[in-house]
């Protein structure tokens, strides 16, 4: 009896359930969604080149942010359901709305605008991630040597940045938030699985490698990522899972067509 009632209290939508539309709730659903909210640490990685000290302060940037934001998230979501009824929080900016169902509307204004700063923030530390990505993949051959051009004055890859703004503000403004959050996270889902097994089948097949930085209890943490991430995989919508074959059918069609024959790993192993 009291596990029942903690569980209306705490899960009223269950722990997953798929709707006749195709979209699913619950728990499970819902952390498969908000697991945007974490994209975004994984982007200290891309700064690696720039870093003065990358084996020491990029795995203590990743995992104290990550600490961290996870330590805030759930402070902040046990704050919400304390003082607002659940009910009322499945609007656009939850915080704000349960400050002005309080009365403090000076601290909704402020929340508002600390919400907008910080996804501008949030949103340049990812296209500059996306840039800096796109021109690896370029100077290793597995993409067009165009987009690893450097600008002269700026020293920064400007094509990628420019066409990669371009690409995004139509995505942004075509795309519903929703579909767009739900494809996101399944590509970033499925790129940590894959890092992960990465890491292990690197392990086996290059065991002599120098590794600045080592995982502990290897390979206990790679596995749990991939179940993880694969666990949540499963319970985004059927529709998000199309979407994501399609995407990954073209990046292997590239991949295969191009960059297999152009990448400098296979011109090695050819030597």
């Amino acid at each position: 009896m009291y596990t029942l009632k903690i569980g209306i209290l705490f899960m009223p939508y269950g722990w997953f359930e798929r709707l006749p539309d195709g979209k699913t709730t619950g728990v499970l659903a819902g952390a498969s969604t908000v697991f945007f909210a974490y994209v975004g640490f994984d982007a200290v990685s891309t700064a690696a080149e720039e870093a003065k000290d990358p084996q020491k302060d990029l795995p203590f940037g990743i995992i104290t942010s990550l600490a961290f934001c996870t330590l805030v998230y759930i402070l902040v979501a046990g704050l919400l359901t304390g003082v607002v009824h659940y009910s009322d929080l499945n609007v656009e900016s939850p915080v704000a709305h349960a400050l002005s169902l309080l009365g403090f509307n000076w601290a909704s204004a402020l929340i508002s605008t600390g919400v907008i700063s910080g996804l501008t923030t949030v949103m340049l530390v990812l296209y500059y991630g996306l840039t800096r990505i796109v021109y690896a993949m370029s100077r290793d051959g597995l993409l067009s040597p165009f987009f690893s051009k450097v600008n002269a004055h700026t020293q920064t890859p400007i094509r990628i940045i420019v066409l990669c703004g371009i690409l995004m503000s139509m995505i942004a403004g075509l795309m519903p938030l929703g579909d767009l959050a739900e494809l996101v996270n399944i590509g970033t889902l499925a790129a940590f699985a894959f890092v992960c097994l990465g890491v292990i089948i690197m392990r086996i097949t290059h065991p002599d490698m120098h590794r600045p930085f080592r995982s502990p209890f290897s390979p206990l943490f790679p596995i749990l990522g991939m179940l993880s991430c694969g666990s949540l995989m499963a319970f985004l919508p059927a529709v998000t899972w199309l979407r994501f074959v399609v995407w990954l059918v073209i990046g292997l069609i590239v991949y295969f067509t191009y960059s297999f024959n152009n990448s400098q790993l296979n011109h090695a192993h050819k030597r």
